[in-house]
Order: structure tokens, then sequence, then C-alpha cells
């Protein structure tokens, strides 16, 4: 099932409309789950940070041994033609995706040169500015780059980021702050993390165990720029309960404001609207 709709599929060179099938139930990425994907935003009529999406997904693919086959600038361009069927206000998320087809003798390994490509276009909302969440913790923690491909976005990391929302929401709560191997903070489930304290930004140190966004390395240069000082370093579950402010940082909805952390209240804070404020400025004169 879609999570979107008004679906259009590239594949195999051309543009479909609709959620196509791309996948045979033979292909390595079906069975072993060896498939890598990213994500980027068309809002507004723009599509921030559209290339870097693109370069990301062929790095993610070489972390899991599969072959990238399109270029990113390429990969880009194909996007922006899937894009001109759209009306100029829609929402879309924008999913480049590769995964593997053949395995190696012993059909573990990726076979080289051995990839299916595709690309899924799909309306999905922009959150309402004042949209909040709130946060729980959770038992399961981040793994480290010696026992998963932590370096890429992969599916097969996603089961386990499914499982801490899981035991979040069932706390009633709308998301999970999960720690790394040393019980530091590490993301939510779904996104980065900010905090904000008097005056100051800080944001867990990127140390191998997430993915540090693109949208979170985005705020931080949008941040500096603007004057503000940005922090990257360790925190802790009590760093986030003394908090001023607290937001999390993702492509789906650039800025989500953090209302409650168990029975830590947050205000609707001036910072994190004005995190949300410079990003749009930035991506509107960025076009």
């Amino acid at each position: 099932m879609a999570t979107g709709t008004n679906i259009r599929t590239y594949y195999n060179g051309t543009w479909h409309r609709g959620d196509i099938p791309v996948m045979c139930a033979a292909d390595h990425g079906a069975w072993l789950g060896t498939t890598v994907f990213d994500g980027a935003r068309y809002f507004e009529g723009i599509a921030p940070d559209l290339q870097a999406h693109c370069d990301r997904i062929n790095r993610s693919a070489e972390a899991l041994m599969i072959t990238p086959t399109t270029d990113g600038a390429e990969m880009a361009e194909i996007v922006r033609e899937g894009l001109k069927t759209y009306p100029a206000d829609a929402a879309v998320y924008i999913r480049p995706m590769y995964w593997a087809l053949e395995g190696d003798s012993l059909g573990v390994a990726p076979k080289p040169g051995a990839t299916g490509f595709a690309i899924c276009l799909e309306e999905i909302p922009m959150a309402a500015p004042g949209s909040a969440t709130t946060m729980t913790t959770t038992r399961f923690r981040r793994p480290t780059l010696d026992c998963a491909v932590v370096n890429a976005k992969a599916g097969c990391l996603y089961p386990n980021n499914a499982r801490m929302l899981a035991e979040a929401r069932a706390k009633g709560f709308g998301n999970a702050l999960v720690a790394d191997a040393l019980g530091n903070v590490a993301e939510t489930a779904t996104a980065n993390v900010f905090i904000v304290k008097d005056g100051e930004f800080f944001t867990p140190i990127a140390n191998g165990t997430f993915l540090a966004g693109l949208t979170r390395k985005r705020h931080i240069s949008n941040l500096t720029a603007a004057g503000y000082k940005v922090h990257e370093a360790v925190l802790s579950f009590e760093d986030v309960r003394q908090a001023d402010e607290v937001f999390l940082s993702g492509n789906m909805m650039k800025v989500t404001p953090v209302k409650a952390f168990d029975d830590v209240q947050y205000p609707a804070g001036p910072l994190t609207a004005k995190v949300r404020e410079i990003y749009w400025d930035w991506a509107h004169s960025a076009a």
C-alpha cells in the first residue's frame, strides 16, 4: 500500500502513471533486503537540495555493495521531468531507489553491476507550521557500523526504527528519542534532533551510529550564516529534558517542533519557528 497519492514511477527509462510493479520475486533485494533509497521534497514549486539527495543514494548503494547506475545530476534531471506532471502547488515526496538484482556465487553478497533502479513520486502534504509531536524513550538503540550499514539510507535498517515507533506509540507518544550504543542521544526513530538552550542550538555529533541528514546539515549552515551558535556535541537525555526548545530535522517535514518529552513540556518556541523561517527563505532564494 502506498504512503501517498497521485503516484508517478520512473522505471526502465520511462515515466509511468501510478504505482507500477518494478521488482521480481527472485531479485536479491526482494529476499535479502539489499535496497537503498533517498528522499527529497518538492513543495511550493521548489525541490531543495535535490541533487545532494541524488548524490547520496549513490553513496548508500556503494555502502551495500550495490553498483550505482545513474549519476546524481542525471537523476536530478529525471526527477525534474517527472515533477512537471504535478501542479505547482503540489507537495511531493521524491524517492529514488536501487536494489540488487542478483547475488554472488553463494547468493548473499550482491553481484556487481546487477542493479535495479526506480524513482517514485508521491503526493504527501507538508505539515502545517504549528504541527508538533511528542517523544519518549525506547529500549531499542541505534546500531554501530561494525554490525549494520548505518552509513547508508538502507531499507534493512528501518525495521529497527519501526519497533522504536511502535513502542513509543504504545506509550502514547508520537516518536522515540533513541540512544546510541554508549547511551547518549543519537536521533529519533524518524529524524535528527536539535535542542535549544539559552539561545544556542545543539545537535548530537555525528558518530557513525546514525545518518547525519542533509536537512540537518542545511539547518547548521543556515543558522551559522544567520549568526547563531550551533554545537555538534555529545548530548544526554537529561540535556534534552533541560532544553528550552526541541525540534526534529528531517527531509519529510524539514522542521517539526516537539511539545513534550515524557512528562517534560516545551513551549512553541520562537527559535524553532526561526529555523523554519530561515530554511524557507533559503530554499526559495536557492531555487
